[in-house]
């Protein structure tokens, strides 16, 4: 059977690829809209959901893997930022504070009728705000097409004092749930997950224990 991740994100196919799994790459048909009524949780479950459900209707046969990362911070969800006003505005926020960083994993597969969902959480606390640092990364252009306007495995990394809770979560793949969503739809998973979460064979994991 043939395991397809619903995705245009190249972080998640970096994360994915690392389990060692043979898959392929469809970009989802689910477009994602803000519903007032839902909370944070449920928003992002949603979207994790509607992804991996668009592509697995058009692959019936296949598994396939969706998932969405939002981030919270004092009950309100951070997207990604219009221009470099609202980066910057959205990272003068963020400094010197804790936040959630939620990321949902959905497994589908129409022909066996899995529609699995998950949810993994992880606190990112910023440094304490240094206009430096800041406008140097603001001028690195990474914060844009990021929510919360950083990229973890990146330059942003700069930006944070700790995480606790799982480092590929706030990259947008928990690799330890998605290892158990495929393993109980009867994936073998090749890799040692602890040898992975040992040795931290990604950008920035290192950075952070944990």
């Amino acid at each position: 059977m043939s395991l397809i991740l619903a995705s245009t994100s190249p972080r998640r196919r970096e994360l994915l690829a690392l389990l060692g799994i043979p898959f392929g790459v469809k970009r989802p048909s689910f477009e994602e809209r803000l519903m007032p009524d839902r909370t944070v949780i449920e928003q992002v479950q949603s979207f994790a959901q509607g992804k991996a459900q668009s592509v697995a209707r058009q692959e019936p046969e296949a598994i396939v893997l969706g998932s969405d990362t939002v981030i919270e911070l004092d009950h309100d969800m951070l997207g990604k930022p219009a221009d470099l006003a609202e980066a910057r505005a959205m990272l003068r926020h963020l400094a010197g504070h804790d936040h959630h960083v939620h990321t949902a994993v959905s497994l589908v597969c129409v022909a066996r009728g899995i529609d699995d969902i998950v949810l993994s959480t992880a606190v990112v606390r910023m440094k304490l705000f240094d206009e430096r640092l800041h406008e140097g990364y603001l001028a690195t252009g990474e914060s844009l097409g990021k929510a919360g306007a950083y990229s973890i495995q990146g330059k942003g990394g700069e930006l944070i004092d700790s995480v606790a809770g799982d480092f590929p979560t706030v990259v947008g793949l928990p690799l330890r749930l998605v290892a158990q969503l495929l393993t109980q739809a009867g994936v073998r998973v090749p890799v040692d997950l602890g040898e992975l979460y040992a040795t931290k064979p990604y950008a920035n994991w290192a950075r952070f224990p944990g």
